[in-house]
């Protein structure tokens, strides 16, 4: 799936490590480092999907199960890496829960669950891949997080908290790493329609709505919020570091449009 037009990247023959492999966001992600001719070792918890995933990228893809809440599993999956493709040089670390729940009545348990997956599993990663990008003295994290990290998002337990997590963990990396040549950046995806968000747009509408609450009057792709992961990734990007990329179509800031302003009603751009 090697695509010349993405040459300009810097990635073709880079080793490419993907959590959370087997979901829509992450499948996206595969596919891109792939067309830019990425070497890539696929991570899920799923076996299942992480196997689609490798027959869609089409390449040579190394793919294994792996929960990354679990440091002996990220520590075979560093391991296995550096043997069959070599030292990491790029990590996303994409894999992530999200439960309903209010926090007047989440137990201890809920949230441990989802906080050791999408933060505590972050820092695993981290840590094992990135041992191998210092060791050579370069390298690449991109963590995905969420505007939720930025606006609470009620009635999801820890959800937001692990997502606000993620991006202090990933600009205290950028601080402690930049020096020996690792960056580390976030994707805070707004609204994405994903195989774990689908069941909200089986309602039509709930789509419309949700689209319509967005500048851009859609709700993204995975494709959309891929092609910023790869960006990051890439030399293109070799001075961008401690960064949190919103990447929303603009949901973020329509709280001031929001306020009845007589006078100040929306018109039509192209009627000048």
């Amino acid at each position: 799936m090697d695509d010349d037009r993405l040459g300009w990247l810097g990635l073709r023959g880079r080793t490419c490590v993907v959590t959370g492999a087997g979901g829509g966001l992450g499948r996206a992600i595969a596919i891109g480092l792939a067309e830019a001719g990425a070497r890539l070792v696929l991570l899920d918890r799923d076996r299942a999907t992480c196997e689609e995933t490798a027959h869609a990228v089409g390449a040579d893809a190394v793919w294994m199960r792996c929960d990354v809440a679990d440091p002996e599993d990220v520590a075979a999956a560093a391991d296995r890496t550096a043997r069959e493709r070599g030292a990491c040089d790029v990590l996303v670390n994409n894999a992530g829960l999200l439960r309903a729940g209010p926090i007047a009545t989440l137990t201890l348990e809920e949230w441990t669950r989802l906080i050791s997956v999408n933060l505590t599993g972050y820092f695993l990663c981290a840590k094992a891949f990135g041992r191998q990008m210092l060791q050579k003295k370069r390298g690449a994290l991109v963590h995905i997080a969420s505007i939720a990290g930025r606006h609470p998002q009620p009635w999801s337990g820890s959800y937001s908290v692990s997502k606000a997590g993620v991006v202090m963990l990933s600009q205290q990396l950028a601080i402690e790493w930049g020096p020996s040549g690792v960056r580390s950046n976030v994707v805070s995806p707004g609204l994405v329609r994903t195989p774990m968000s689908e069941p909200f747009y089986r309602i039509p509408e709930v789509a419309e709505r949700r689209a319509g609450i967005v500048p851009l009057r859609r709700v993204a792709a995975p494709k959309d919020i891929a092609d910023v992961v790869i960006f990051l990734a890439s030399d293109r990007a070799g001075y961008v570091n401690g960064e949190d990329v919103c990447t929303d179509g603009g949901f973020g800031r329509v709280l001031m449009g929001l306020v009845p302003r007589p006078g100040f009603e929306a018109r039509d751009p192209a009627e000048g």
